[in-house]
Protein backbone atom coordinates (compact mmCIF):
# COMPACT_ATOMS: atom_id res chain seq x y z
CA UNK A 1 0.00 0.00 0.00
CA UNK A 2 1.46 3.36 -1.04
CA UNK A 3 1.92 5.93 1.69
CA UNK A 4 -0.28 8.99 1.55
CA UNK A 5 1.61 12.10 0.48
CA UNK A 6 0.40 15.65 0.71
CA UNK A 7 0.86 17.60 -2.53
CA UNK A 8 0.38 21.24 -3.44
CA UNK A 9 -0.52 22.74 -6.80
CA UNK A 10 2.09 25.38 -7.51
CA UNK A 11 1.26 26.21 -11.12
CA UNK A 12 -1.43 25.77 -13.71
CA UNK A 13 0.18 25.95 -17.14
CA UNK A 14 -2.90 27.36 -18.87
CA UNK A 15 -4.41 24.27 -20.44
CA UNK A 16 -1.09 22.45 -20.86
CA UNK A 17 -1.10 20.92 -17.39
CA UNK A 18 -0.50 21.46 -13.71
CA UNK A 19 2.56 21.20 -11.46
CA UNK A 20 2.05 19.48 -8.11
CA UNK A 21 4.71 19.38 -5.42
CA UNK A 22 4.88 16.83 -2.58
CA UNK A 23 5.51 18.32 0.86
CA UNK A 24 8.40 15.89 1.22
CA UNK A 25 10.13 17.62 -1.73
CA UNK A 26 10.02 20.92 0.16
CA UNK A 27 11.38 19.14 3.25
CA UNK A 28 14.27 17.64 1.23
CA UNK A 29 15.13 21.07 -0.21
CA UNK A 30 15.17 22.49 3.33
CA UNK A 31 17.34 19.63 4.64
CA UNK A 32 19.87 19.93 1.82
CA UNK A 33 20.08 23.71 2.21
CA UNK A 34 20.55 23.48 5.99
CA UNK A 35 23.35 20.91 5.81
CA UNK A 36 25.23 23.07 3.28
CA UNK A 37 25.70 25.81 5.90
CA UNK A 38 29.07 25.82 7.66
CA UNK A 39 28.62 25.00 11.32
CA UNK A 40 25.73 22.58 10.82
CA UNK A 41 27.08 19.14 11.69
CA UNK A 42 23.94 17.32 10.57
CA UNK A 43 20.19 17.21 10.74
CA UNK A 44 18.84 15.66 13.93
CA UNK A 45 18.91 11.98 13.05
CA UNK A 46 22.54 12.36 11.87
CA UNK A 47 21.89 12.92 8.16
CA UNK A 48 24.69 14.78 6.35
CA UNK A 49 25.25 15.48 2.67
CA UNK A 50 27.93 12.77 2.61
CA UNK A 51 25.40 10.17 3.79
CA UNK A 52 22.71 11.16 1.30
CA UNK A 53 24.30 9.21 -1.55
CA UNK A 54 24.42 6.08 0.62
CA UNK A 55 21.08 6.37 2.38
CA UNK A 56 18.99 8.09 -0.26
CA UNK A 57 17.27 11.47 -0.56
CA UNK A 58 14.20 10.43 1.41
CA UNK A 59 16.25 10.32 4.63
CA UNK A 60 17.10 14.00 4.24
CA UNK A 61 13.59 14.97 5.28
CA UNK A 62 14.27 13.60 8.78
CA UNK A 63 14.49 16.46 11.25
CA UNK A 64 12.36 18.65 8.96
CA UNK A 65 8.67 19.45 9.28
CA UNK A 66 7.00 21.47 6.52
CA UNK A 67 3.57 23.07 6.57
CA UNK A 68 2.14 24.69 3.44
CA UNK A 69 -1.05 26.73 3.71
CA UNK A 70 -2.29 28.59 0.64
CA UNK A 71 1.17 28.73 -0.94
CA UNK A 72 2.92 29.93 2.23
CA UNK A 73 5.52 27.63 3.81
CA UNK A 74 6.52 27.22 7.45
CA UNK A 75 9.58 25.06 8.12
CA UNK A 76 10.70 23.48 11.40
CA UNK A 77 14.30 22.17 11.43
CA UNK A 78 16.07 20.12 14.11
CA UNK A 79 19.84 20.56 13.75
CA UNK A 80 23.05 19.32 15.31
CA UNK A 81 25.58 22.18 15.49
CA UNK A 82 29.36 21.77 15.38
CA UNK A 83 31.05 22.48 18.71
CA UNK A 84 32.59 25.95 18.87
CA UNK A 85 30.33 27.53 16.23
CA UNK A 86 28.19 30.55 17.07
CA UNK A 87 24.67 29.16 17.31
CA UNK A 88 22.92 32.46 16.54
CA UNK A 89 25.05 33.22 13.46
CA UNK A 90 24.79 29.65 12.15
CA UNK A 91 21.02 29.60 12.72
CA UNK A 92 20.57 32.89 10.86
CA UNK A 93 22.57 31.57 7.89
CA UNK A 94 20.46 28.40 7.88
CA UNK A 95 17.23 30.43 7.96
CA UNK A 96 18.39 32.58 5.02
CA UNK A 97 19.66 29.60 2.99
CA UNK A 98 16.54 27.48 3.54
CA UNK A 99 14.19 30.39 2.76
CA UNK A 100 15.98 31.34 -0.48
CA UNK A 101 16.37 27.70 -1.61
CA UNK A 102 12.68 26.89 -1.18
CA UNK A 103 11.50 30.16 -2.74
CA UNK A 104 13.88 29.91 -5.72
CA UNK A 105 13.13 26.25 -6.45
CA UNK A 106 9.37 26.16 -5.85
CA UNK A 107 8.04 29.71 -6.15
CA UNK A 108 6.31 29.25 -2.79
CA UNK A 109 6.60 32.01 -0.17
CA UNK A 110 8.43 31.06 3.04
CA UNK A 111 6.96 32.77 6.10
CA UNK A 112 8.98 31.11 8.88
CA UNK A 113 12.07 28.94 9.27
CA UNK A 114 12.11 27.82 12.90
CA UNK A 115 15.24 26.10 14.18
CA UNK A 116 15.58 23.72 17.09
CA UNK A 117 19.13 22.88 18.17
CA UNK A 118 18.99 19.17 19.02
CA UNK A 119 22.64 18.77 20.06
CA UNK A 120 26.21 19.97 19.78
CA UNK A 121 28.49 17.69 17.77
CA UNK A 122 31.72 17.18 19.71
CA UNK A 123 33.21 14.92 17.00
CA UNK A 124 33.72 17.91 14.69
CA UNK A 125 36.04 19.46 17.33
CA UNK A 126 38.07 16.25 17.76
CA UNK A 127 38.86 16.15 14.05
CA UNK A 128 40.79 19.43 14.24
Amino acid sequence: MAEKRTTYKIQDLGGVGEVHLADEVVAIIAGLAATEVEGVASMAGNITNELVSKLGMKNLSKGVKVTVLEGVVTVELALNIEYGKNILETSKKVQEKVKSSIENMTGLEVADVNIHIASVDMDSEKGK
